[in-house]
């Protein structure tokens, strides 16, 4: 655990010198949130690249990750959604960096340098084979237990692990809360307003959409990215810097199937059936968790729906003003919060 005056002064630093270069520089040299409503800071460290990526194989991938700060400070593994990438954490993690926190940014698999170790692997998106990944990755690494902070898909592999592995867990940050998909509840109908929002899974469950995917994935998703965010005012480079990473091979198998999967219009792996059935009784996260709201999450913000879900110290914090990519938006909350959630028992 890091103590918050130390944090403090590692944020103003990182803030002040916001340039690439600060971001390499936090490169390896060796290898409680108060609850309630608050405008979040918003301004970006300005950071545009982690430096040198690494790879190592886990499990069934060759994963591309970005690491930051000491070898040996304590682990934090960062865990981006769909459509974005690590750099939604480009000024999160050189924050956590120079607080001495040991930063683990991966790409998730259909992401960037994350490939495939075979051809005959089965390209799933389904929510435990993803993290099933992570604690792939944890292994290779080495890393008995971190601390684990995401949004989106992230946010759903993060407490997937501390729900079916606390153990590797030591604490947690979730964007919107508790993510995790029970196929039978999908299947039921929601009102019409809410049906709209999820258009595009729809959309994805046709043959056209999977078309249309394949042939406008960079347009397709920037229209993601100011849907979901219409306040934050991104420039081309800040999207295209992203982009890039869904240029991998099996990027749009990857995402259809994840949301043809929620859908139960795509089969699973039954090597992940036992995982499935334990996600389907919905279990209860028991490591320290702060959950994140924003505007993107509308009437959910307040996370009555879910605080039944966490047992352990429990915080949950809503900014304003922010829209889903949250730490890419307001790094500097963000942070802050993997710092406090670190400091929880």
């Amino acid at each position: 655990m890091l103590n918050r005056r130390a944090f403090s002064r590692a944020l103003a630093a990182t803030v002040a010198s916001a340039s690439v270069a600060s971001v390499a520089a936090c490169s390896p040299a060796a290898g409680p949130a108060a609850t309630g409503a608050g405008t979040a800071p918003t301004g970006a460290g300005g950071n545009t690249s982690f430096g040198p990526l690494k790879q190592i194989n886990a499990g069934v991938l060759n994963i591309g990750y970005a690491e930051a700060g000491p070898a040996d400070g304590p682990p934090v593994i960062l865990l981006h959604g769909w459509p974005y990438d690590i750099h939604s954490y480009v000024d999160v993690a050189p924050i956590l960096a120079s607080s001495g926190y040991r930063v683990i940014v991966p790409y998730l698999r259909g992401y960037g340098s994350t490939t495939f170790l075979s051809k005959d692997t089965f390209r799933n998106g389904q929510q435990s084979v993803v993290a099933a990944d992570i604690i792939a990755l944890m292994d290779a690494l080495k890393i008995q237990k971190a601390t684990l902070g995401g949004f989106d898909w992230g946010a759903r592999t993060a407490v997937i692990m501390a729900a079916l592995w606390p153990e590797r867990c030591k604490a947690l940050v979730s964007v919107s809360g508790y993510l995790v998909t029970n196929l039978q509840a999908q299947l039921q109908p929601l009102p019409p307003a809410a049906e709209l929002g999820w258009w595009y899974q729809f959309y994805f469950s046709t043959e056209r959409g999977l078309r249309g995917y394949q042939q406008n994935t960079h347009d397709f998703n920037k229209l993601i990215w100011k849907i979901a965010s219409p306040k934050w005012h991104f420039d081309d480079a800040t999207f295209d810097r992203t982009a890039a990473s869904f240029g991998n091979p099996d990027h749009v198998s990857i995402v259809i199937h994840n949301y043809r999967w929620r859908m139960s219009l795509a089969k699973g792996d039954p090597q992940y059936d036992s995982l499935e059935q334990k996600l389907s009784t919905s279990p209860v996260v028991t490591v320290p968790t702060i959950t994140i709201a924003s505007d993107f999450d509308g009437a959910a913000s307040d996370g009555a729906s879910y605080r039944n879900k966490f047992s352990g110290q429990y915080s949950h914090t809503v900014l304003k003003d922010i829209g889903h990519n949250v730490p890419q938006e307001a790094p500097e909350a963000f942070a802050k919060a993997i710092v406090d959630v670190d400091g929880y028992r």
